[in-house]
């Protein structure tokens, strides 16, 4: 399924509106000013994964329902094959691959994360960013620096990090090749 960013900014600011939230509440929520805030609601910016993680949680909405404008309908379990998930390409190419996106009332997001290797973004500095609730990265292949709340780690083929991602967190691949890992957000209740 293709995401189209013209779509799910309409979703956002339809939401909003309906739900009386003012853009200045939803920039406190997303971290950023009324105007960011109201551009990215325009379509005049990308959406990172922590922004509409953020948004979907305010209005109360499955993340799904905010991508794809359809929400899951699937209970009791949800198989997504190999390749199949709800991807969503985010983040100075980092791909998302939603594996649970079928699945109504998810306590979790389970994502297959690709993070493309930049021998650049490896020596600046990683872009933090924070989301309620906690999650759980397992690295699947590839190494990742990963820091958090001041803190960095050199993740490995097998390393499991859990972490409260209301602190400042981020990553980028390191090593000389892109970096698959298993990420579980968990949301906040």
């Amino acid at each position: 399924m293709e995401f189209k960013i013209a779509e799910v900014a309409e979703r956002i600011k339809t939401l909003r509106e309906i739900l009386e939230i003012s853009p200045e509440e939803m920039a406190e929520i997303t971290g950023m000013t009324a105007a960011e805030y109201l551009s990215f609601e325009a379509g005049e910016r990308d959406f990172s994964f922590t922004f509409l993680f953020n948004c979907a949680n305010r209005f109360g909405v499955d993340l799904t329902d905010l991508v794809t404008g359809e929400g899951p309908h699937l209970s009791g379990y949800s198989l997504v094959r190999k390749g199949q998930g709800l991807v969503i390409k985010r983040r100075e190419g980092f791909q998302y691959q939603n594996m649970a996106y079928l699945f109504k009332n998810r306590m979790a997001e389970p994502f297959i994360v690709t993070a493309p290797y930049s021998e650049e973004a490896e020596n600046a500095p990683v872009a933090l960013s924070c989301h309620e609730g906690q999650e759980m990265d397992l690295i699947l292949d590839g190494s990742l620096r990963f820091y958090h709340n001041g803190h960095e780690e050199t993740l490995y083929e097998g390393d499991c990090v859990y972490y409260d991602s209301i602190r400042p967190h981020g990553m980028v691949a390191a090593g000389g090749k892109d970096c698959v890992f298993l990420a579980v957000v968990m949301k906040k209740d």
